[in-house]
């Protein structure tokens, strides 16, 4: 892959399609991710967040359409073509997933053993310069069961930039955190995306923390972007499907009951002329 062109978005997706079967998730859908911004990626649940996510790291494949890293499509790439590609992306996923055997250290190291050759004494500085990042150096001796849920996120993210990515992508970093663990949580995000000129996805359902911090923010229902733009510009949106989302609002485009049979139907109330 050619090196990093500055001129290129770093993330597009043009007229991609993907869905299950018979279920369409994404229906043609164009996207570009700015470089050194952090983008939020917002929606109801089932809406093709995280499929976005899997898209760009390769896990699935578009069915239609392109996936461009750096203006390379990843869909047709073999495996070591991906392998080269994903060093220059990191991944949070949803609770952190990290290995339960392997203590706080050995987390973080894990990427840098895997895929360089350094010795023992620099992984060790890395590992330590990453930890410091997240505030966490002090614990690099703890197992993941002695962390709570935040400490844990934040091991996950010191591992997620472990090889100095350009991308990082965040699957629900605040979810089930504490106000001051979310709180911490999306101060990293947009600290780290500044300070180590990272571009950074994030995917979120927290609207508070999300417009705090997000330069761009996507709504994605039915398939589609509803809509796009700065937090300010989502947040005064006119469209009803935004608006509702936005407002937390319980039945709108989006209806609070699944399609059924009508109440008098279900319980036989009918009346027969």
């Amino acid at each position: 892959m050619n090196p990093s062109n500055p001129s290129t978005p770093l993330v597009q997706l043009q007229h991609l399609s993907f869905g299950y079967d018979a279920r369409v998730i994404l229906d043609g859908i164009n996207l570009t991710i700015p470089r050194g911004k952090v983008t939020a990626l917002m929606g109801a649940s089932g809406g093709g967040k995280t499929t976005i996510l899997r898209l760009i790291g390769g896990q699935i494949k578009a069915q239609q359409g392109q996936m461009l890293f750096d203006g390379q499509d990843v869909t047709p790439m073999t495996q070591p073509e991906l392998y080269t590609v994903r060093r220059r992306m990191g991944m949070l996923f949803q609770f952190g997933a990290l290995f339960a055997d392997l203590d706080v250290f050995e987390n973080v190291a894990f990427p840098l053993r895997e895929h360089t050759d350094l010795p023992e004494a620099l992984i060790r500085d890395v590992v330590l310069m990453k930890l410091n990042a997240v505030g966490l150096r002090g614990a690099r001796s703890l197992m993941p069961s002695d962390l709570s849920g935040g400490m844990a996120r934040r091991v996950a993210l010191a591992r997620a930039i472990a090889l100095d990515p350009e991308l990082v992508m965040y699957d629900e970093p605040f979810a089930g955190l504490d106000p001051i663990s979310l709180g911490t949580a999306a101060r990293l995000i947009r600290e780290l995306n500044d300070t180590m000129g990272l571009t950074s996805i994030f995917v979120s359902h927290d609207l508070e923390q999300t417009f705090a911090i997000a330069d761009q923010v996507i709504i994605l229902a039915n398939g589609k972007i509803a809509t796009q733009g700065t937090p300010d510009e989502v947040r005064h949106s006119t469209d009803p499907l935004v608006y509702q989302y936005v407002n937390a609002l319980p039945d709108g485009p989006v209806h609070f009951h699944y399609p059924g049979p009508t109440v008098a139907q279900d319980f036989g109330l009918e009346v027969t002329p």
